[in-house]
């Protein structure tokens, strides 16, 4: 690698010592002597390349016979870096590896860039269509599909045929295809894989990646500058006792911390909160998408082909559609976006997927086929109405943590990218320009303003809120208008509705849903669904999934939503359990070990009472090829 990793240098303690103010030549490391500290066994591996290896052969650090004090006193172990990346998705691995090439070019090879990553590898807990736009990754790694480049990017499959259906009960009407959603050029691919050869690509330049990090705390200095993050404190027992195996989180310092923790990440939302970053902006609206990967037959198979659909089985005030991508070898990406603004508590996004396969539209090419992963996740939908200021003191959001998701284009990952690619031109000329203080990203937001990221969400940011002005079949019109004729250019900007957790009606408002017993054929049962995730967390561990008194919850939102957190999530973490002890007759239960990370709860619960908080590094779910 052409520059030390982090974990090549474990056994240096970090000196009490202030850090280095002093920049030698052609250089402006945050420390001029490269200290670190990490516990022999604080994450379980380090990927490097590829592989995987133990981050140090020390021995395990333990507790257990110190316990006339509390551990979780004890001083954070601290590491200096020059940038801290939270996030390891397509906006945090290209940030890191545009600042590192530029690092690289000017001769600053110790220049430090950390990215942390939650999931226990890289790529474990991303879930996307995708049908990629190249024109970012072009720019960041021009030969990335090179036939004379050894590593290159080899999993894709170029797009050849869009279809758009709007499907009835059992049938299916042709509709034009959009001009943003034209797919000559661009390729279908697994997000999934893409990330993981990012990462490789990345650490061959000298970035640090630590998958298994989770992130939980946003330091500040004492002008409440952010000063970078910790990792949480691992061997925490659900009652919040350090059980024998107890290891204190670590702090990461740095100059400039970028948050690319994609959609409602833990840590984005205190940051915009602190700094009141969405004072000239809308809310931001939210989808949940919800994914399969099958093998079907081979005369079933047409590579390169791109369907989308509206329509059923989700109904007219409820903003969505499906989708059904064929690549690689017989493999199709198939999956439903339900917007999280959807007014009836009796509808399961989950539920809505697994009718939707039953289409003919659906069905004819999934019959005799195999699922063979699953996953979900929450999406961005506000577009440019709802982008936050983005630069903040010390740091600055990138990718779908900012909410760059273009949602007529069905696209986002070529904005992430590019966002953090931005941001990583403005992060080096920020601490090159200033080698001492504090460290505020004007030249992000004009980059941003600059960019192609800025012209297309514009073009397209009345579309969405479109349905909630004029309904659903108005909303298809205005799109098309939009669309062909108008193109962004009207001097209006329409306001999104009330915020999803608000748009949700009672129960007793609402016509209650009953949804088909699954054939496990073509629908299967939500666990047998969340096995497929590869999903995994230690039971014995705070819930991640904070609820201050579920008693409290079960009294406010029982009554009223008759157990919408159960058909919101789409991995059956929330349940109402019959109990006759209970003045409700039922119990609130959190079944935290099912969770995918979608984040649903945090966003669509009526009362906001359940906060989303990352669990202990390395857990979640273990996508594949999503």
């Amino acid at each position: 690698m052409a520059s030390r990793s982090l974990a090549a240098s474990l056994p240096r303690r970090l000196l009490p010592s202030p850090r280095a103010a002093k920049f030698a030549p052609r250089t402006f490391s945050c420390t001029a002597q490269r200290t670190q500290s990490l516990r022999g066994s604080y994450r379980p591996a380090l990927r490097i390349a590829g592989q995987r290896r133990a981050i140090s052969s020390s021995a395990r650090t333990r507790f257990a016979q110190v316990r006339d004090d509390d551990p979780r006193q004890v001083e954070r172990e601290a590491d200096e870096v020059d940038v801290c990346i939270v996030g390891g998705g397509p906006a945090g691995l290209s940030a890191a590896i545009k600042l590192k090439q530029l690092a690289n070019e000017a001769g600053n090879e110790d220049f430090r860039v950390l990215v942390l990553e939650k999931a226990g590898e890289l790529g474990d807990h991303i879930v996307s269509g995708n049908v990629i736009e190249p024109s970012a990754l072009n720019e960041l790694l021009p030969d990335w599909k090179s036939e004379d480049n050894p590593n290159r990017y080899e999993h894709i499959t170029p797009a050849k045929e869009d279809r758009m259906r709007f499907l009835t009960k059992t049938g299916s009407i042709w509709l034009p295809k959009p001009p943003q959603m034209n797919n000559h050029g661009n390729y279908i691919i697994s997000l999934n894989q893409l990330v993981k050869w990012l990462g490789e690509r990345a650490e061959e330049i000298g970035v640090e990646v630590y998958p298994g990090f989770a992130a939980s705390e946003i330091l500040y200095d004492h002008e409440g500058v952010v000063k970078g993050v910790a990792t949480n404190d691992l061997g925490i027992a659900r009652d919040g006792t350090p059980k024998d195996s107890f290891e204190r989180g670590m702090e990461f310092h740095a100059r400039v911390t970028l948050l690319g923790e994609g959609c409602h990440g833990s840590l984005s939302k205190q940051v915009i909160k602190k700094y009141d970053l969405r004072r000239d902006s809308q809310h931001q609206t939210y989808a949940l998408g919800i994914k399969e990967i099958w093998e079907v037959q081979p005369e079933k198979f047409q590579s390169g082909l791109v369907c989308h659909s509206m329509g059923y089985p989700l109904p007219k005030d409820t903003y969505g559609g499906g989708w059904m991508y064929h690549f690689g070898d017989n493999m199709v990406s198939i999956g439903l976006v339900t917007g999280l603004d959807y007014p009836n508590p009796w509808l399961a996004p989950y539920g809505e997927f697994q009718k939707m396969k039953h289409h003919p539209f659906y069905r004819d090419v999934l019959e005799g086929g195999k699922c063979i992963s699953y996953g979900a996740r929450t999406l961005v939908e506000g577009g440019f109405q709802s982008i936050p200021k983005c630069a903040f003191p010390g740091g600055a959001l990138i990718g779908d943590t900012a909410g760059f998701l273009n949602v007529p284009k069905i696209k986002g990952t070529h904005t992430a990218m590019r966002s953090g690619m931005l941001a990583a031109e403005a992060t080096w000329d920020a601490l090159r320009g200033n080698p001492e203080g504090s460290v505020f990203l004007y030249d992000y937001e004009d980059k941003l303003r600059n960019s192609t990221i800025w012209s297309e969400l514009k073009e397209v940011r009345n579309m969405r809120p479109s349905f909630h002005t004029l309904g659903f079949y108005g909303g298809i019109a205005y799109s098309g208008l939009e669309a062909y004729v108008l193109r962004g250019k009207t001097p209006w900007t329409l306001k999104h509705g009330k915020p999803d957790h608000a748009a949700t009606k009672t129960a007793d408002e609402c016509k209650k849903i009953e949804y088909p017993k699954p054939d496990g054929k073509i629908s299967f049962d939500i666990l047998t669904s969340v096995s497929r995730s590869g999903t995994n967390h230690e039971e014995d561990q705070p819930v991640h999934l904070q609820v201050k008194d579920w008693d409290a919850h079960a009294q406010k939102e029982w009554p009223k939503y008759k157990g919408v957190e159960n058909r919101f999530c789409p991995a059956g973490v929330y349940e109402y359990v019959e109990d006759d002890s209970k003045e409700l007759g039922v119990r609130f239960q959190i079944n935290a070990q099912n969770c995918v990370h979608c984040k649903t709860c945090d966003i669509k619960v009526p009362d906001q009472d359940i906060n989303w908080v990352t669990p202990q590094g390395g857990e979640g779910p273990k996508y594949v090829l999503t």
